[in-house]
This record gives structure tokens, C-alpha cells and sequence, in this order.
């Protein structure tokens, strides 16, 4: 695979499917290199990098555990080796298990720490420490942080303490000029969302919005795509609510 020396690379962690994949052909549209980490679901990642590629970008598909601490330095040296450098994180992967509280098990509460924040820490700090000067680093939160809806407690909690970060690394990197900035969708139509709800509770929930409608992955893709690129230079350390205005 043969990048021009100008040309801008990204990972995108979760990115073979739904919101991820919606990210991973923007990006490529845009003229970026992609490399796409999965967990499961080879075929619709090998899929997705010959669909690119066909259209005429750069990408790469890469299998990862984002539970094992090694992971991050695993993708940065694939999208190195493949692309000479990286200058985009899109920290898209995530699980979502709901439950009231007094019904939640240790098991499940471990799981989505460990991949909706322990594993967007260590991608953080391996960014922090080898992305370019000038990057973009994009984290994905929730709108449900701001609605307080019974069942996301869990989910929520882990969401809040990622838009924290955001903030915070986007102090400790600005003098390099890196930009880090987080994507909070609404209800958005993927497997991940309409995992066990019924098409009452979907209408129920689309009814909310004032569009009357759920949210598309090339909805949230579009918001990504401009905070991945040059022209959000001065957007940094802010929480975009991608919801339609259901808050």
C-alpha cells in the first residue's frame, strides 16, 4: 500500500460496522488513510477496506482486543507501518448493556468500563504520546450523559468520565497543536441501538426528537469528519451533541 507523503492517516477503532464504517468511507472520502480496528467480523471489515480501496483510498483492516492494554500501541504500529504516521483517533468502540442499577452485575458494569472508558484511556495516552503535530483526536460520548434515563446508568457514567477526559487531554496536548474534541450522538439506527427494543419502543423513541426520526450513522459520520479535518483547528476540548435536538 503506497501513501503520498502528505497524506493524512486515521484509526478507527470500531470501524467496521455502523457508526464506525459510516467514519471509516467518510474519512476515505476525504482523502484519508484508514486503518480499521475490529473486534469480531472479519469479513465485513475485509469488506469495508475493498470497498475503499475500489473507490480509490487507503485502508487497512486490523484485528483488536480494545480489552487488552496492549492494543493501542498494537494499532498506532499497524497504521505506522502502513501509512508512515498517524494523525487522527476516532475512539468509536463501545458497548452499551442497560439496566436499572439495583439489576446491574459486576460483570456487566467491568465490561463496559473496560471497553467504553479503560480502553479509551490507554488509546488517549498512546495518542497523547504518537500522534502528529496538528492531529485530531475524537471521542465518542453520549446525549444520554445529558438525559438521565433510567437503565443508563452504567452506560452514561462511563460516557461522562470520557467527556472529562476530553477536556482535560485537551489542555495537556494544545501545544502541539492537537485538537481533542468528543461526539455526543442521540439515538443513532444501528445494531448496537436497536439490540433488544421492541418497534414500539423504537417509534417511542424517535417521537422524541423534533425530526421525528432516528439518527443515521452518516448523520454522526458528517460531525466526525469535520472535527477530523483541517478547517476545526480552533474546535478544541468541546462535547458536540449530535442528537437533532432531542436536548
Amino acid at each position: 500500500m503506497t501513501t503520498t507523503p502528505s497524506q493524512r492517516a486515521a484509526i478507527v477503532t470500531g470501524g467496521s460496522r455502523g457508526i464506525g464504517a459510516a467514519i471509516a468511507r467518510r474519512l476515505a472520502l476525504d482523502g484519508i488513510a484508514v486503518a480499521i480496528s475490529y473486534a469480531s467480523g472479519r469479513d465485513a471489515a475485509d469488506a469495508l477496506v475493498a470497498e475503499i480501496e475500489a473507490a480509490g483510498g487507503h485502508a487497512i483492516a486490523v484485528q483488536a482486543d480494545l480489552a487488552d492494554p496492549a492494543t493501542p500501541s498494537l494499532l498506532f504500529d499497524a497504521a505506522v507501518r502502513a501509512f508512515g504516521g498517524v494523525d487522527i483517533l476516532v475512539n468509536n468502540a463501545g458497548v452499551m448493556e442497560l439496566g436499572p442499577l439495583a439489576k446491574m452485575t459486576d460483570a456487566s458494569f467491568a465490561r463496559q468500563m473496560s471497553i467504553n472508558l479503560e480502553s479509551v484511556f490507554r488509546s488517549l495516552r498512546e495518542a497523547a504520546r504518537r500522534l502528529r503535530d496538528g492531529g485530531r483526536i475524537v471521542n465518542f460520548s453520549s446525549s444520554v450523559v445529558g438525559l438521565y434515563q433510567p437503565g443508563y446508568g452504567v452506560y452514561a457514567a462511563t460516557k461522562a468520565a470520557v467527556e472529562a477526559m476530553t477536556h482535560i487531554l485537551a489542555k495537556e496536548v494544545g501545544g502541539r497543536h492537537i485538537t481533542v474534541n468528543a461526539v455526543a450522538p442521540g439515538p443513532v439506527e444501528t445494531r448496537l441501538f436497536m439490540n433488544g427494543k421492541s418497534e414500539q419502543q423504537v417509534r417511542a423513541i424517535a417521537a422524541m426528537n423534533p425530526f421525528g426520526r432516528l439518527g443515521q450513522p452518516d448523520d454522526i459520520a458528517g460531525v466526525v469528519a469535520f472535527l477530523a479535518g483541517r478547517d476545526s483547528g480552533w474546535i478544541n476540548g468541546q462535547i458536540i451533541r449530535a442528537n437533532g435536538g432531542v436536548i
